[in-house]
C-alpha cells in the first residue's frame, strides 16, 4: 500500500475523510513481491509450520509457466504491455483471483485488531467492480476486477509522508526478512531474504528495449530537438524525465530526447512544474509521435501511471497536469532536488 502511495498512483481518489485505491494494485504488488520468494531456490518460508500459503501453488505454476521464458523480468512485462499469453491465461486469473480473495479476508481484515475490536477497523472494500474495459490479462483489468479499498485520509498522509523511510533494523522489509528466517527450519540469512524482496522486475535490458523503441521513431523524424532545451540535436541521450532512480517507471511517455551534456546536468533531479510548462508543447509534441507508432503501448501506460479514470479521449493537458503534480509530489513531499531552467 505505502508503495502504491509513493508511486502517487493516479487511481487515488481522496473523498470524506478516506483514501481510496483499487484492490487490483495491491495484487499486482503482491505478484511482484511474492514472485523471487517462491522462484527462489532456497526455501523462504512465509507463514509458520506446514501449512502453505493459499495461493503459492497457483503461483507456482504461473513461475513454472515463466522459467525458460525469462522468469520474473518477462512476466511483469506481460503484466504490464502485453498481457498474459493464452498458455497461462486461465492459471493466472485462478491465481489472480485467489491473491485478492487472500489479501481481503486476511490483512484487510484483520489489520487493526490491536486497537479495535472491529474487524476492517482500518481498511474498508467496496465490493463493486470498476468498468472494466480490457479483456485482456494485464495490469488494467487487474486494476478494475476487485473493487476497491479505503484507509483513513490521516493513515494515508502520515505513509506519504514517511513511507519512504523504509530502512534499518526497524523497517518493514526488515521485519519481514526477520519474520521468514525465524519460520525457517534450515539456515537462512536475513540479507538474503532482503535480497529477494527487493528484485525489481525492470531490468536494464528492459530499460534498453524501451529506450530502443523510442530511437526506432525518432529516426523515422528528419528533426530531433531536445526536450529541455528546444535545440535541434543530432546527438542525444534518451532521458527518463522522472528519473529511474526516483521513479522506477519505464513507460515510454517518461523518455525524450535530450542533448547529452544537458542530460548530464540533470541525471537525477526532477524537473519543476514551471519547467514542465515551459516544455510543454515539445513533451506533447514527442507524446504524440509515440503514439502515432506505439498506440497501445504507450496509452495504457498513460491510463495506468498519469490518468487513471480519467479517459484517454483528449489526453493531452489532463497527463501534463498530472505529470506537474507528480514531480511537485517529488520534489517538495519526497525531498528530491528540484530541476529548473
Amino acid at each position: 500500500m505505502i508503495d502504491i502511495i509513493l508511486e502517487n498512483s493516479p487511481y487515488i481518489r481522496i473523498h470524506d475523510g478516506r483514501a481510496t485505491m483499487p484492490t487490483g494494485l495491491l495484487v499486482e504488488k503482491w505478484l511482484v513481491y511474492y514472485y523471487p520468494i517462491f522462484d527462489s531456490e532456497e526455501d523462504i518460508p512465509q507463514i509458520y509450520g506446514n501449512a502453505n500459503i493459499a495461493f503459492r501453488d497457483k503461483f507456482l505454476d504461473v513461475i513454472r509457466y515463466y522459467k525458460d521464458k525469462g522468469g520474473l523480468s518477462v512476466f511483469y512485462n506481460d503484466l504490464k504491455y502485453k498481457g498474459m499469453p493464452q498458455g497461462i491465461r486461465d492459471d493466472f486469473s485462478a491465481l489472480a483471483n485467489k491473491m485478492a480473495d487472500t489479501i481481503l479476508k486476511m490483512p484487510i481484515k484483520y489489520i487493526g485488531r490491536s486497537i479495535s475490536d472491529d474487524y476492517y477497523s482500518i481498511f474498508t472494500y467496496e465490493r463493486i467492480r470498476l468498468r472494466n474495459i480490457s479483456q485482456e490479462r494485464n495490469l488494467h483489468w487487474l486494476i478494475h476486477q476487485y473493487g476497491s479499498f479505503s484507509i483513513p485520509a490521516d493513515y494515508f498522509d502520515a505513509f506519504r509522508l514517511l513511507g519512504s523511510f523504509m530502512n534499518g533494523k526497524d523497517s518493514i522489509f526488515h521485519k519481514w526478512a526477520e519474520f521468514s528466517v525465524n519460520a525457517s527450519k534450515e539456515p537462512l540469512a536475513i540479507e538474503r531474504v532482503i535480497g529477494k524482496v527487493l528484485i525489481s522486475p525492470i531490468t536494464d535490458r528492459d530499460v534498453q528495449q524501451s529506450k530502443k523503441i523510442y530511437r526506432e521513431v525518432l529516426n523515422l523524424q528528419k528533426q530531433v530537438y531536445c526536450v529541455w532545451t528546444g535545440a535541434e540535436i543530432t546527438r542525444y541521450d534518451i532521458d527518463h524525465m522522472i528519473p529511474f532512480s526516483a521513479w522506477k517507471n519505464n513507460d515510454l511517455w517518461n523518455l525524450l530526447p535530450a542533448r547529452p551534456n544537458v542530460n548530464r546536468v540533470k541525471r537525477n533531479k526532477i524537473p519543476d512544474a514551471d519547467t514542465i510548462e515551459k516544455q510543454k508543447d515539445i513533451i506533447l509534441h514527442y507524446w504524440e509521435l509515440i503514439d502515432k507508432q506505439q498506440p497501445g503501448r504507450f496509452r495504457n501506460e498513460m491510463q495506468i501511471s498519469l490518468l487513471g479514470e480519467h479517459p484517454l479521449t483528449n489526453w493531452h493537458q489532463p497527463a501534463i497536469e498530472r505529470l506537474k503534480q507528480n514531480c511537485d509530489y517529488l520534489i517538495n513531499t519526497r525531498g528530491f532536488e528540484a530541476w529548473h531552467i
